[in-house]
C-alpha cells in the first residue's frame, strides 16, 4: 500500500496502521504492570509516572506485602512510605498520593475504585493517563491512554500534531476506531520498545516503514 494515496488520517490509512499494528503484536489487551485487584493496578499507575513499568513492578513487589491492603496504606507514615518509593522518583508526592488516595477510596467509594473518568481524576495523584489505564484495563471501557510512547509515536505517524497529553487524546479518539483505543495503547507500547525509539528508531526493520513519513526516519 502507497501511503500517499491516502490523507494522513483518513480512515484507509488508520486502517492499514492498525491493521499491520493487529498482524504484528496480535489483539490481546497487555498490562506490563503487575497488579492483583483494581487499587494495585491504580497505585502502581501513579507510581509509574517519569519511571519505567520494570521499575514499577519491582517495588510494587515489596510495597503490596508490606502494605496489603487500603487501610494499610491510608495508615501509612508518610516518611515511611517515601523510602519505600523512593527508587520511583517524585517520591514525597507519589507517597503523600498514595496515603490521600486510600484514604479516599475508603471514605467515599467503600474501598472499591470508581469506574468514571470524572470520579478517578478527582482522586489524588490521578490524572487523565492513569484514569484511562483503570478503565481500560479494570473495566473494560474504552479509552485512549496517551504515555510517552504514543504522544511520540503517533506524532510521527501523523495522527496528531499535537503535544499535550489530552490534546493527543482527543485527537486520536477523533481518528481510531473506539475497539482500537484501548488495543492502540499496549501495542504501540511494544513497538515503541522494540523499533520506534525516541533517539533511534529502527526504521530498517519497522513494519510501518511504507506507511510513515517521519522526519525521524532514518
Amino acid at each position: 500500500m502507497n501511503q500517499q494515496d491516502f490523507s494522513y488520517t483518513s480512515p484507509e490509512r488508520v486502517k492499514a496502521i492498525l491493521d499491520i499494528l493487529d498482524e504484528t503484536y496480535g489483539t490481546e489487551m497487555v498490562c506490563y504492570l503487575h497488579y492483583e485487584t483494581p487499587w494495585q493496578l491504580l497505585f502502581a499507575v501513579i507510581l509509574s509516572a517519569q519511571c519505567t513499568d520494570a521499575r514499577v513492578n519491582i517495588v510494587t513487589e515489596d510495597l503490596f506485602k508490606k502494605y496489603p491492603d487500603l487501610q494499610a496504606f491510608a495508615d501509612a507514615d508518610i516518611k515511611e512510605m517515601e523510602k519505600d518509593v523512593h527508587s520511583t522518583g517524585f517520591y514525597r508526592h507519589k507517597a503523600a498520593n498514595l496515603i490521600a488516595c486510600a484514604r479516599r477510596l475508603l471514605e467515599d467509594y467503600d474501598g472499591s475504585v470508581p469506574d468514571t473518568l470524572e470520579e478517578l481524576t478527582s482522586l489524588p495523584g490521578v490524572g487523565r493517563k492513569t484514569a484511562n489505564v483503570i478503565l481500560g484495563n479494570i473495566y473494560g471501557k474504552a479509552s485512549v491512554v496517551v504515555d510517552t510512547h504514543v504522544k511520540r509515536i503517533s506524532k510521527r505517524l501523523d495522527l496528531t500534531q499535537k503535544t499535550d497529553p489530552t490534546e493527543v487524546e482527543y485527537d486520536l479518539m477523533e481518528v481510531l476506531p473506539e475497539d482500537h483505543w484501548s488495543l492502540y495503547n499496549t501495542q504501540i507500547i511494544t513497538f515503541g520498545r522494540e523499533i520506534c525509539e525516541a533517539r533511534n528508531p529502527k526504521c530498517s526493520i519497522c513494519p510501518l516503514y511504507e506507511i510513515c513519513e517521519s522526519k525521524d526516519k532514518r
